[in-house]
């Protein structure tokens, strides 16, 4: 064998020898309609390309944070479907509130669709699930992981709960200085409370998400609770409220168990509840301990 030949067999024979180089495949694509989905999506780490009313999504919902490059497809209700074409998507996830795009964007791209409101079920619970099916599909670990991380946390507030007070817990919106939004245990937020071990004031009816609109005169039925305050709220309905004779009367008020919390989705999945979590239970600890 010449040394040509033995160093061309060598060269092959090491290239023969070598380990194959796997490449994992890119993560789809995706975009989203729904506001819930659209924070699972983002806290799990998809490829995110386009979503609606981001600017309003990012004061109202605030976390998870969305990058500066996905595309605005505009209003929930009228998206821009030539915006969702131009983004190259590989897939869309759609809820049951825009059920009646899904024929329009399947042209587009495959839809595949999941619920977390609904009449006379757990949104936690089906938060839940969408975020293990919604990660499962893109091969991402960290949808499961979100829901056993989320899990963990709110067991260790629990347990801090139990230090606390004990009172009742009313989580309210503002829609002005004479009327509020009440969000019952089929909420989010009363999703939360309830594995808070903590009791939710709101006992009244609501519709999975808040009765509204509520005059601000119950708030003299609830005398013993703690009134959470959860953004976006308009701008001059505290500051009406604060010069109230009705306000400043009431026992919460006086005694200083009103909290404003920072802004959260009200019609969120797992991160709206953990940042609801997070929000209340620093407000609380800090108030229980002060």
């Amino acid at each position: 064998m010449t040394d040509i030949t033995r160093r061309h067999f060598m060269a092959v024979a090491a290239v023969l020898a070598a380990p194959a180089i796997v490449r994992a495949a890119p993560t789809p694509r995706v975009a989203t309609l729904d506001w819930a989905l659209l924070e699972t999506l983002l806290a799990i780490g998809a490829d995110v390309v386009a979503g609606t009313e981001l600017r309003q999504f990012r004061e109202v919902a605030v976390m998870p944070a969305v990058p500066p490059g996905v595309a605005d497809l505009g209003l929930r209700g009228t998206p821009n479907l030539e915006a969702l074409r131009l983004a190259r998507l590989d897939l869309i996830f759609n809820s049951n509130f825009y059920a009646w795009a899904d024929g329009l964007m399947s042209r587009i791209a495959p839809v595949e669709s999941h619920t977390i409101y609904a009449p006379g079920e757990s949104p936690f619970d089906l938060a839940e699930r969408a975020t293990v099916a919604i990660g499962s599909r893109l091969g991402l670990e960290s949808g499961l992981r979100l829901t056993e991380e989320l899990a963990a946390k709110l067991k260790r507030y629990r347990d801090a709960a139990t230090r606390g007070d004990r009172r009742a817990i009313l989580p309210i919106n503002l829609g002005d200085a004479r009327h509020y939004r009440a969000f019952g245990s089929d909420s989010m937020f009363g999703e939360v409370l309830k594995r808070l071990g903590l009791t939710n004031a709101w006992q009244g009816a609501s519709a999975y998400s808040a009765m509204a609109p509520v005059g601000i005169e119950t708030l003299a039925s609830m005398p013993d609770v703690w009134i959470i305050l959860i953004p976006p709220q308009p701008d001059d309905a505290m500051a009406t409220l604060s010069t109230s004779a009705f306000w400043n009367a009431l026992p919460a008020v006086r005694e200083r168990r009103v909290l404003t919390l920072g802004s959260v989705n009200p019609y969120g999945a797992l991160p709206a509840a953990a940042r609801f979590a997070d929000l209340l239970m620093e407000g609380l600890t800090h108030a229980w301990n002060g």
